[in-house]
């Protein structure tokens, strides 16, 4: 089934075009300091004719239903990215599984930048997004669009003085046979760079 641009969708961001829509799915969340949980995700990408994209993150913890209410109430804050392959992710197991507390949420602005790095490949664009979350963190990443994969790295990460001290970030999104994958690696509470979440997300029908 052929590609269709996004009705009313800037020139500008052609190059993210296959990003636009809702995705929902499931990942996988880990760091040194923070247990191994899997999370329901959900993204919205979209658009309002600007040269730019809207973005929106919110990221539950998955339990079992023995443990929902033990972790009614609970709820933290985060960030995540990155990998060399495209990144993968499963649930932990194949038990029936609810909606936990917000793990994190996230919003910002993505776009493709007017100029062109000297050195990019002619099938890449270079793409910036600005990413904010309410733990006390905004961060600038900067990176390259091209054949259905984004590689981001952290140019600028400003955080308050009680935002948890994360100090840089890789990620990766890339488009595998129609699903929305992504990997988050970070550096942070003077741990080296290293994964964090992963996840793999399905469009929602009708997005």
């Amino acid at each position: 089934m052929a590609f269709v641009l996004p009705e009313g969708l800037a020139p500008e961001v052609y190059p993210l075009a296959w990003l636009v829509g809702r995705w929902h799915g499931q990942g996988v969340v880990g760091y040194p300091g923070v247990d191994e949980t899997a999370f329901v995700q959900d993204v919205v990408f979209d658009h309002d004719g600007g040269p730019y994209l809207s973005y929106t993150s919110t990221i539950r913890l998955v339990v079992a239903p023995d443990d929902a209410s033990a972790l009614a109430g609970e709820s933290a804050e985060a960030t995540a990215e990155g990998d060399d392959e495209a990144p993968s992710a499963s649930p932990t197991s194949d038990v029936a599984v609810e909606d936990g507390p917000v793990w994190s949420t996230e919003s910002g602005y993505w776009r493709v930048p007017p100029e062109r790095p000297a050195d990019l490949p002619d099938e890449q664009f270079p793409v910036e997004a600005l990413l904010a979350d309410p733990s006390g963190h905004v961060a600038v990443y900067v990176g390259a669009v091209g054949n259905g994969r984004i590689d981001l790295a952290s140019d600028l990460i400003a955080r308050t003085a009680t935002g948890a001290d994360v100090t840089a970030a890789k990620r990766l999104y890339g488009l595998v046979n129609g699903e929305l994958m992504w990997a988050h690696d970070m550096a942070a509470f003077g741990q080296p760079m290293q994964s964090y979440a992963s996840a793999r997300l399905s469009r929602v029908e009708g997005s």
